[in-house]
């Protein structure tokens, strides 16, 4: 079983990293390219409030209407928010609430 392998089908094993090269094609030396897990975390205070409408939507618990607690400029409501167009909230109460308005808003 001492066959050799004929010279195409034979890998040159002596370049290695060339994939990490191709990949950082702007490497810097002074850089640290490679991101870290932190980059990846994003906390509640950097969603915006179309995220965090979004979210309370989608939730698995949302079937209809959301009680949520709205921060306005004007002062904090609560109110139940039945659904949304492209600038309002639409409340239970057929109340529009402008999105532009709003400061934060988290579900109650």
């Amino acid at each position: 079983m001492d066959k050799k392998i004929p010279k195409v089908f034979a890998n040159d094993v002596s370049s290695h990293g060339n994939n990490e090269g191709v990949f950082y094609s702007s490497h810097d030396n002074n850089v640290d390219l490679k991101p870290s897990y932190s980059d990846y975390i994003v906390t509640d205070t950097e969603k915006n409030i179309n995220q965090k409408i979004r979210d309370i939507f989608n939730s698995s618990s949302y079937v209809y209407k959301a009680d949520v607690e709205i921060k306005l400029k004007s002062g904090n409501i609560t109110k139940r928010v039945v659904g949304k167009n492209s600038t309002h909230l639409i409340t239970m109460d057929n109340e529009l609430i402008p999105i532009s308005d709003i400061l934060d808003i988290k579900k109650k």
